[in-house]
C-alpha cells in the first residue's frame, strides 16, 4: 500500500502515534478490495485506515481503551469504516480473516501504563506474539497470512522458536541507528 500523509490523524498522549514502524508496515503489504483484515493493537488506527482505503473489510482492536476511542474518531474523520473493539488479542474478536496485522510491542523492556503497552514487550521483547500466533489458527481463512513487525532488539533465539513451523517471508526492513525493524509475513 502507499502511505497517505494527507489523512487526518488525531493524536492522544496515551496512544502510540504513527511512527517509522507504522509507515514501514503500511508500505510493506497490499490489500485487495474485499479482503477481510484484522488489526490487533490498532493504536491511532493509521494501519487500519490504510487497509480500509484500499478496500479492506476491517476489524481492529486494542487493549488500550483510549486507542479504541481514538481509532473510532480517526476513522470517522476520514469517512472510513471499520469495526473497532476493545480486545486483548482475540478476546472480543469473531470471524475469520484473510490478513491479521500486528505491530506488536517488541522492545525488551517491562514498562507499565497505557502508552507503554504499545512498545513494552517484556524481558525478551516477544510480548503477546505467542498468543497472537496460537490464536491465529481460529481466525485465519484458508491461505490467510499474518503480518508482524519485529526488531533486532528482541531475543532472536526466542523469536525463532516462536516462528518455528511457520512459513516466514521478510517483506521489508528499516535500519535505524540503534536497531533494525523488519516486517514479516507469516503463513500457517
Amino acid at each position: 500500500m502507499e502511505y497517505r500523509s494527507d489523512l487526518i490523524v488525531e493524536k492522544d498522549s496515551d496512544v502510540y502515534p504513527p511512527s517509522e514502524d507504522s509507515i514501514l508496515l503500511i508500505t510493506s503489504f497490499n490489500i485487495t478490495p474485499g479482503d477481510r483484515v484484522l488489526e490487533i493493537g490498532c493504536g491511532s488506527g493509521i494501519v487500519s485506515m490504510h487497509c480500509a482505503l484500499n478496500g479492506g473489510i476491517v476489524t481492529c482492536g486494542d487493549l488500550n481503551k483510549k486507542a479504541v476511542s481514538l481509532t473510532k474518531r480517526n476513522m470517522e474523520r476520514n469517512s472510513l469504516t471499520a469495526e473497532v473493539v476493545e480486545t486483548d488479542l482475540y478476546s472480543n474478536i469473531t470471524g475469520k480473516f484473510d490478513t491479521i496485522v500486528f505491530n506488536l510491542p517488541y522492545l525488551p523492556v517491562e514498562e507499565k501504563g497505557d502508552l507503554a503497552l504499545a512498545w513494552s514487550g517484556g524481558k525478551g521483547g516477544l510480548g503477546p506474539l505467542p498468543g497472537l500466533l496460537s490464536g491465529a489458527y481460529d481466525h485465519l481463512l484458508p491461505n490467510g497470512r499474518i503480518i508482524i513487525v519485529v526488531s533486532s532488539l528482541m531475543d532472536q533465539e526466542a523469536l525463532r522458536s516462536v516462528l518455528l513451523g511457520l512459513n516466514v517471508k521478510v517483506l521489508s526492513e528499516l535500519s535505524l541507528f540503534f536497531e533494525k525493524i523488519s516486517v514479516l509475513e507469516l503463513s500457517l
